[in-house]
């Protein structure tokens, strides 16, 4: 597609749906009241326009085995070196190198440019590397095309939006790129995620840029409408104006979950502070934790667990978030109980995750997840958002199970073991509130096929998936299916919305 085509596409993309920028940065140049001009060609006459890209996370999403480290000559212990470049309005600009690390969650990177005040559009292009001991090499968070790995944007000044290789509604979600988005889940492309955001400096610090005020909405480009609710219908002028919603007209947002992800509008917005997308299907899981023994006993999850988690379901753009303490929730002083009974469990589930409030606003926004010492089984769901994971079980699994690796890790070490393994049981159960049981997929949960000297552990093996007891702590991943006969489609079969139920 051609620059002049592409404008065109963007102009009527962009609208046709308003999107948002964030808060304005401390950097704005505001001109002076003398040089405020209503009537000129300047399309905010408050500022001297500029533009920040912003990076805010990045993960890689596939895992190197022997034989790719080995044709392309990458240190089998060694992480990626990500560096990011941009080209805005052509001119280049590149970060510093984040050594060895496959996951960067706050990478602090903010690129400024000043941009001409007359003209609209602006061209962004994103780009990810790995450096990898001076052997540079691109990664793909691309578009939906196989083999491009380049992100180009247009962004206009008009609107404070952006469209092109990510827009509004994507499949992936806005401000979000998924390099498994070509189809290359399971290949060996260098797939990586990458969140960012694009904005501009704005006189009233709303995020609402001068030309959307006055010539769309009709309110002050000097006075800051953060909050206001003018169409009454319980979200903010900032969110709707952010997701394509008219803030003037009422909307039933309580009654809309476009994603069918089980959140409506108003829990998407009570959400969007951590992440979440009203067009891109997202879960939440909080995570809450006993404290360890008098003696030593139990233990915590570890990040590398969390990261597994994320990992299997974002290649899939339905994005995890997970609550360890970063979102009101995720508790680590459960009083320690050496044996948890059911009534335990609900008693806790009552009283740490819904606050003592049956109607507690997370309640159906949240999945849970209880860490405790030792219950009556290794794993198990015990209400249709929550389940149980025991580590004395899992800890001793960790110690003892054969694992056949098939995340393919360069160093399998018991730490590395464990992560597997927990993040393969709290993948399993989390499956079951999303409505994978025994009944409606024959080689989930059997129990006549967990050992090789049972016919249905023979049965059962195209069924690569966190459901089959056979690889539960072999891997972090349901199956898509795929594989013929005695597979299932767990991807296409899970209920994003059951856990409300």
């Amino acid at each position: 597609m051609n620059a002049h085509v592409k404008r065109i596409a963007c102009l009527i993309l962009l609208t046709t749906f308003l999107v948002s920028s964030t808060s304005v940065s401390s950097l704005e140049l505001k001109k002076s009241p003398s040089q405020v001009n209503i009537g000129g060609e300047d399309i905010d006459p408050l500022v001297n326009i500029c533009v920040f890209v912003e990076i805010q996370k990045i993960r890689s999403l596939e895992k190197r085995d022997i034989q790719t480290c080995a044709i392309e000559k990458i240190d089998w212990f060694s992480d990626p070196d990500f560096y990011v470049k941009f080209f805005i309005n052509g001119k280049k600009v590149v970060s510093d190198i984040w050594h060895n690390t496959k996951y960067i969650s706050d990478p602090g990177l903010l690129v400024l440019s000043d941009v001409p005040d007359d003209e609209e559009f602006v061209d962004i292009t994103i780009q990810l590397w790995d450096w990898n001991s001076g052997i540079d090499r691109r990664c793909d968070i691309g578009s939906d095309k196989k083999g491009c790995f380049d992100v180009e944007l247009t962004y206009s000044i008009k609107t404070g939006h952006w469209c092109g290789d990510d827009e509004l509604a994507d499949s992936s979600g806005y401000g979000r790129l998924n390099g498994c988005d070509d189809g290359s889940i399971y290949g060996r492309d260098r797939d990586c995620e990458l969140w960012f955001n694009i904005y501009q400096n704005d006189f009233d610090n709303d995020g609402i840029p001068y030309w959307t005020e006055v010539n769309d909405y009709g309110t002050d480009p000097m006075f800051d409408n953060t909050g206001e609710d003018a169409d009454s219908d319980g979200i903010p002028i900032e969110w709707e104006w952010k997701w394509g919603y008219n803030p003037f007209e009422k909307n039933s947002h309580a009654n809309l979950d476009l994603d069918i992800d089980g959140l409506d509008n108003v829990e998407e917005y009570l959400t969007s502070q951590w992440g979440s997308d009203p067009f891109r299907q997202d879960i939440f899981l909080e995570i809450d934790q006993m404290e360890i023994g008098p003696n030593g006993e139990g233990s915590t999850i570890s990040q590398l667990t969390k990261d597994l988690l994320k990992i299997a379901f974002d290649r899939r753009n339905i994005v995890l978030h997970i609550d360890d303490g970063c979102m009101g929730g995720g508790q680590t002083n459960i009083p320690f109980d050496g044996e948890t009974s059911y009534p335990e469990l609900e008693n806790i589930y009552f009283n740490f995750f819904l606050n003592g409030d049956s109607d507690y606003w997370r309640k159906g926004v949240f999945h849970y997840a209880l860490i405790v010492y030792h219950a009556t089984g290794p794993g198990f769901v015990f209400s249709s958002d929550s389940f149980q994971v025991s580590t004395r079980a899992h800890d001793q699994i960790a110690g003892r199970y054969p694992i056949i690796n098939r995340i393919v890790w360069a160093d399998m070490n018991m730490e590395n073991i464990r992560a597997v393994v927990y993040a393969g049981a709290m993948m399993h159960e989390t499956g079951h509130t999303l409505g994978i049981y025994h009944s409606n997929t024959p080689g989930c949960d059997d129990k006549e096929g967990k050992f090789p000297w049972q016919i249905n552990f023979w049965k059962w093996r195209p069924y690569k998936s966190v459901m089959n007891y056979e690889y539960v702590y072999k891997m972090v991943d349901y199956s898509d299916g795929s594989r013929g006969r005695n597979d299932f489609d767990d991807w296409g079969r899970i209920d994003l919305k059951r856990f409300q139920k």
